[in-house]
């Protein structure tokens, strides 16, 4: 008899874990409540606990509400990245991208700010079709055991969102699994986004960081990478010198239009007032070393960020994870991207002349915008018909460039290339 009773209360307590797992449906979204709601449509994602909305200018002037979620904190993913960041990042994408209809919750009859006071914290809602029940995503979040508490019992669902969180402890689920992140790399780099290492370069400077990019331009023994950020809107790049010790294998890494993940030095070099990483390494032996460079994709063109004069010489302020604000120079931030512009008046041509020199008819192009903001763009030899390009093809004309952004001797400036780069208007 003690056996069967056992035997009853095992498989009860099994069933009810079966059927008692799904806390995001068990919570209701009650229109009459007296929380602030709004419909809204994702505007920008961030990562797994912050998402940007598109919301009626009553809620936010400039209609975008910046949604800091409610009693979670899930691990990074656009700064230095954690274990199980971009694996939360993705899970939210995932599930308002395919979403039908997305609402979102105030905690109380006020939306209040969090503790950085440039974001606001909600309950965020959302449904696949018209015929289904909203679901709660920052529970569900918690249930898949992709977050950490964050006053997480203090709120108006605060019940349901321990138990969620408790049931991702017990069932070892994610960063409770005391498993490894299979999207994580575990040596002893740095992980982190082009972002974070431009925006904090010095406190990286000699340090081995790992971080992934995009492979725009090669320029013989060093490559360019840049990465968009969505919360930002800016395009963060930096050049990765190569050198020639890398395997053929590494080289294809490396190749224009691949997506790369990077492993090595933080250096500053001094010449162009500017940081570059080098030391990088590919064992063929060891192909899933994570001190190796490894391919991430193929196919991917180059950016060419549409850019006016006026803004490349603006300063740019960024916020940190804990509300910290940076100024930083447009030019700077932009460092090693890919760039466009249009419109620019040549004033003037400076041409190098150095015999000895393999920049001899390079040339440096003073331009003025049609709001008198001033530009340099300096070019490599241009050649154009087995001619070589001089001053006397530009000055006075109109024209759109497209290059990437260069420092020399302090003055930032656009680096062109190739004559096709160059477009008289």
């Amino acid at each position: 008899m003690r056996r069967l009773f056992g035997f009853v209360s095992i498989l009860l307590i099994t069933l009810s874990c079966l059927f008692a797992t799904d806390f995001a449906s068990e919570v209701k979204l009650m229109f009459s409540s007296d929380s602030k709601k709004t419909k809204a449509t994702v505007h920008t994602f961030v990562d797994g606990d912050t998402v940007h909305f598109n919301v009626p200018t009553f809620v936010c002037d400039d209609g975008i509400l910046r949604a800091r979620f409610i009693a979670l904190n899930t691990p990074e993913s656009t700064g230095k990245i954690e274990e199980y960041g971009k694996k939360a990042s993705k899970f939210t994408r995932e599930k308002l991208e395919n979403a039908s209809s997305i609402v979102i919750e105030s905690d109380n009859s006020e939306w209040e700010l969090d503790s950085t006071g440039g974001r606001i914290l909600c309950w965020i809602w959302y449904r696949n079709s018209e015929s289904e029940p909203y679901r709660n995503l920052n529970i569900e979040i918690l249930q898949n055991g992709l977050a950490y508490a964050k006053s997480t019992a203090n709120n108006s669902y605060g019940s349901i969102a321990m138990a969620a969180l408790n049931y991702a402890k017990d069932q070892k689920l994610n960063i409770y699994s005391g498993q490894k992140d299979p999207d994580f790399f575990y040596g002893d780099a740095i992980e982190l986004t082009l972002k974070e290492l431009r925006c904090n370069a010095e406190m990286y400077k000699d340090k081995k960081v790992a971080f992934e990019g995009n492979v725009f331009l090669n320029s013989g023994n060093s490559v360019y990478l840049e990465d968009y950020d969505e919360e930002t809107g800016l395009t963060y790049g930096i050049p990765v010198y190569y050198g020639h010790n890398l395997p053929g294998a590494g080289l294809e890494i490396l190749k224009v239009g691949n997506r790369a993940r990077i492993v090595g030095s933080v250096q500053y070099y001094e010449v162009h007032g500017s940081y570059q990483v080098s030391g990088l390494q590919y064992k063929q032996m060891r192909p899933k070393d994570p001190n190796n460079i490894k391919l991430i994709s193929k196919g991917n063109d180059p950016i060419f960020t549409l850019t006016d004069a006026k803004t490349f010489n603006s300063k740019v302020t960024i916020s940190t994870e804990d509300g910290e604000k940076k100024e930083f120079d447009y030019a700077y931030l932009t460092l090693g991207t890919s760039i466009e512009m249009h419109n620019l008046k040549v004033l003037y041509v400076y041409t190098t002349d150095n015999e000895k020199s393999l920049s001899d008819g390079a040339m440096t192009l003073y331009c003025v915008s049609d709001d008198d903001s001033t530009v340099l763009i300096r070019t490599a030899v241009l050649s154009e018909n087995d001619r070589i390009l001089t001053k006397d093809d530009f000055i006075g004309k109109k024209i759109n460039v497209r290059g990437y952004v260069d420092c020399h001797e302090s003055e930032y400036q656009i680096k062109v290339l190739k004559a096709k780069d160059i477009t008289i208007i």
